[in-house]
């Protein structure tokens, strides 16, 4: 198979955005997918309640020295950074704020793109500052597929401009076009 993960990160109007990519993802995803949404630190659990009720694939929070499983939804919890060890376990840290956010898109993508590159698909979505670009800008730099969503559609959108000004994107695409794409990125690399 082509792929070995996807990322997904996204900041404000996240919980909208992602209740349209990830319910239209196929029950039988051949990808753990990664997410980090920025929140509050004091969150409780309904964002990943709420995406598990839409969702045809198990949508959960990460957990410390997990080894993410194929058509799975991990989710950063609230106050950590989620990362991606060499071996492909997650682990999680309360290490410094980057970008002022922890958990921090670019340290999930940072460590993913050392774990699965070029093997990786990383998208960014609507935010309110630049969390991510570094991030995006190396998944490409290490051969990865890049997946943003188009400005104009996004509910904030200097998190995707930042990305696009980052990085050479392969796809620039509204919300209800990821998806299908994801889909079809995957599983045309099953017949490969």
């Amino acid at each position: 198979m082509r792929y070995k993960a996807i990322v997904i990160g996204v900041s404000a109007g996240g919980l909208d955005a992602l209740g349209i990519i990830l319910p239209a993802l196929d029950a039988n995803l051949p990808l753990p997918v990664l997410v980090v949404q920025h929140i509050s630190p004091q969150s409780d659990s309904y964002m990943v309640k709420h995406l598990n009720a839409i969702c045809s694939i198990t949508v959960k929070e990460a957990e410390d020295k997990e080894n993410p499983k194929p058509g799975v939804i991990y989710v950063a919890p609230p106050n950590y950074h989620l990362l991606v060890e060499p071996d492909g376990v997650m682990s999680l840290s309360m290490e410094d704020r980057v970008n002022f956010a922890r958990p921090s898109i670019d340290v999930l993508f940072e460590s993913a793109a050392d774990a699965w590159s070029p093997d990786l698909i990383g998208i960014i979505l609507t935010g309110a500052n630049e969390d991510g670009s570094m991030g995006l800008a190396k998944i490409k730099s290490c051969g990865g597929l890049t997946i943003v969503q188009d400005p104009a559609t996004a509910f904030v959108d200097r998190m995707p401009k930042a990305a696009i000004a980052g990085t050479t994107v392969d796809y620039i695409l509204p919300l209800d076009e990821i998806g299908p794409l994801l889909n079809q990125l995957t599983n045309s690399t099953i017949m490969e």
